[in-house]
C-alpha cells in the first residue's frame, strides 16, 4: 500500500484540483440560471445532456476503470505491461465510441420527437461531439488515479472545468443561449482529452518500456473485467441521470431545471468526499495483495469517520438554510428547488459514504457483488421514479434516490466488511457522538440567528453553524487531528 505521505499529499492536490472544477461549474450553474438563462432554457440544457450520459454508457463501457484496475495491478508486478494495457483500451474505446457516435448522429432527431420535446433534437445532434470528447476527456483521469498519479487526474479535471466555464460563458454572451453553453461543455471535454491523453503518453505509456510479450490473456481479461464495470457505470448512470430524464419526460423543463438545480449544489457539497474517495480507492487493492489488511482497515474506518463527523452537520445544516439560501442566490422562481434540496441533505450523507466505498470494491476485486447491488438498487430507482413522479412531481423524484441509495449503501458497507471485517461497534459509536454534536449545532443556529432575509444573515448563520461545529468536534474528540495524522501520514 502506498505510504501515508503520498496519501496526505494526493488528497491534498486532489482536493486543491478538484475545488477548481467545483468552483468554476458552480459559478457556471449560478451564472446560468441566475442571469444567462430561464428555467425552462435552464431545464432543457440540463434535459439533453442527462439523455447524453445514458448515451455515453455505450461509449466508454467499463474499459477507463478496467485499465486503471490493471495498471494498479501492474505498477506492483509488471510495470512493462502498462503499455500494453493502455494501448489496447483505447483501441476498444475508438471502436465503441465510433459506433455510438454514428448511431447518435442517425437517430437524433427521432430520438427527441419520441421523448416528446423536439426542442432538444439540435442538442442531440451536437450531442454527437459531447459524446467523443468526453469519453477522452475523463479517461485520462481513471488512468492517473489507478496509476496513483493524482495530482494529473485531478489536474485534468480543472482544466476540463475551467475551459467549459469560460466557454460557456462566451457562447452564450455571444448569444447562442442555451445551445451555445452546451457548446461551451464540448469544448471543455475536448481540451481536457488534448492535455490528458498528452500527459497520459508522457507520463504513463512512454514511461515504461513495453515488455516484448503481452501477458497472456490481458486483453482478454480487459475485456471481461469491464462488464461488471459497466454494468455499475450504467447503474451509476440511471441514479444520477434517469431521475433527471424521467422529469422532463412527465412534467416540463422547468421542473427539470428545479431538480437539476437542487442536485448540482449536493454535488458541489460533496466535492470533498469524492475527492478522499478518489484518493484512497486504490490503496486498498494494494494493501490486500500486500497483505497489509489492518492498514486498509485502518485507513477506511478513518476516512469514513472523519467524513461523517463533517458531513451529518453538513446536511443538518442543508436542511436548515436551503430555502432562503435558493430564493436569495437564485431568485424566488428557483424556490420550488429549496424543498428538493432538504430532502437531498439525505442523500448528501448516503453519498458521502458512497464516494469512500464504491471505487475501494473495484480495486478490492469486488467489482462483480458491486455491479449487481448497483444494478439492483438502479432498477428499483428507475421504478419507483416511474411511480412517484406522476404521484407527486419532483419531490417523488427525490424520495426516490434517498430511498434506493440507503439500500445500495447498506449492501456496499457488507461487502467492504467482509473484506475488510470493520469494527462496526466502535463506528456506531463515533455515528452516535456526531449525532449529538449535529444535534447542538442545529440548536445553536436556530436559536441564535435571526431570520434569514438578506446574503449577509445567510452568512453569518452558515458561520455560526460552522463554529459551533467545529469546536464541539474538536472538544469532543470526533475530530482527532492527531489520529489523523497517525494514520495518513
Amino acid at each position: 500500500m502506498r505510504s501515508a505521505g503520498h496519501i496526505v499529499r494526493g488528497f491534498t492536490a486532489t482536493l486543491a484540483a478538484r475545488a477548481v472544477y467545483m468552483l468554476s461549474s458552480a459559478l457556471l450553474m449560478y451564472l446560468l440560471a441566475g442571469y444567462f438563462l430561464d428555467p425552462d432554457e435552464y431545464g432543457l440544457l440540463f434535459w439533453t445532456i442527462g439523455i447524453l450520459a445514458v448515451v455515453q454508457l455505450g461509449a466508454d463501457l467499463g474499459f477507463g476503470k478496467s485499465a486503471a484496475r490493471y495498471v494498479a495491478e501492474y505498477g506492483e508486478t509488471d510495470p512493462r505491461q502498462i503499455p500494453h494495457v493502455i494501448r489496447y483500451v483505447i483501441g476498444y474505446k475508438l471502436v465503441a465510441v465510433s459506433v455510438v457516435a454514428g448511431l447518435l448522429l442517425i437517430g437524433a432527431r427521432p430520438l427527441a420527437a419520441a421523448l416528446g420535446e423536439p426542442a432538444a433534437a439540435p442538442f442531440l445532434t451536437a450531442g454527437v461531439l459531447l459524446v467523443v470528447a468526453k469519453s477522452f476527456g475523463v479517461f485520462p483521469e481513471v488512468v492517473f488515479q489507478g496509476s496513483n498519479r493524482l495530482v494529473y487526474s485531478a489536474g485534468v479535471r480543472a482544466v476540463g472545468g475551467a475551459s467549459r466555464l469560460v466557454f460557456a460563458v462566451v457562447f452564450v454572451v455571444a448569444g447562442f443561449g442555451a445551445l451555445g453553453a452546451f457548446f461551451g461543455y464540448v469544448v471543455g471535454y475536448a481540451i481536457a482529452a488534448v492535455v490528458g491523453l498528452t500527459a497520459v503518453y508522457l507520463s504513463v505509456y512512454s514511461a515504461y518500456e513495453p515488455a516484448t510479450e503481452m501477458d497472456d490473456g490481458l486483453s482478454r481479461r480487459l475485456l471481461e473485467y469491464s462488464v461488471p464495470l459497466t454494468a455499475t457505470r450504467g447503474a451509476n448512470v440511471l441514479d444520477k441521470q434517469i431521475d433527471i430524464v424521467l422529469v422532463g419526460v412527465f412534467l416540463n423543463s422547468t421542473a427539470v431545471a428545479f431538480y437539476t438545480l437542487a442536485k448540482q449544489i449536493t454535488d458541489f457539497v460533496l466535492a470533498p468526499a469524492e475527492s478522499l474517495g478518489f484518493v484512497i480507492s486504490p490503496n486498498f487493492g494494494e494493501g490486500k495483495a500486500g497483505g497489509d489488511v489492518d492498514g486498509a482497515r485502518a485507513l477506511y474506518e478513518t476516512a469514513l469517520s472523519n467524513a461523517l463527523a463533517l458531513y451529518v452537520p453538513a446536511a443538518v445544516g442543508l436542511v436548515i438554510v436551503a430555502e432562503p439560501f435558493v430564493v436569495l442566490v437564485f431568485g424566488a422562481e428557483y424556490a420550488t428547488a429549496a424543498t428538493l434540496l432538504q430532502l437531498l441533505s439525505v442523500f448528501v450523507v448516503l453519498q458521502t459514504i458512497t464516494n469512500l466505498t464504491s471505487d475501494g470494491l473495484d480495486y478490492l476485486g469486488r467489482a462483480r457483488e458491486r455491479a449487481i447491488a448497483k444494478g439492483v438498487t438502479s432498477v428499483g430507482n428507475f421504478g419507483l421514479n416511474l411511480l412517484l413522479i406522476p404521484a407527486f412531481g419532483v419531490v417523488g423524484a427525490a424520495v426516490a434516490t434517498v430511498v434506493t441509495h440507503a439500500v445500495y449503501v447498506s449492501v456496499t458497507l457488507y461487502v467492504v466488511h467482509d473484506e475488510l471485517s470493520l469494527r462496526y461497534r466502535s463506528l456506531a459509536v463515533e455515528a452516535g457522538r456526531v449525532l449529538s454534536i449535529t444535534g447542538v449545532m442545529a440548536a445553536t443556529v436556530v436559536v441564535v440567528t435571526p431570520p434569514i432575509t438578506t446574503i449577509p444573515l445567510l452568512v453569518f448563520a452558515v458561520t455560526i453553524g460552522v463554529l459551533a461545529w467545529a469546536l464541539l468536534a474538536v472538544a469532543s474528540g470526533v475530530i482527532e487531528l492527531g489520529t489523523i495524522r497517525t494514520t495518513l501520514g
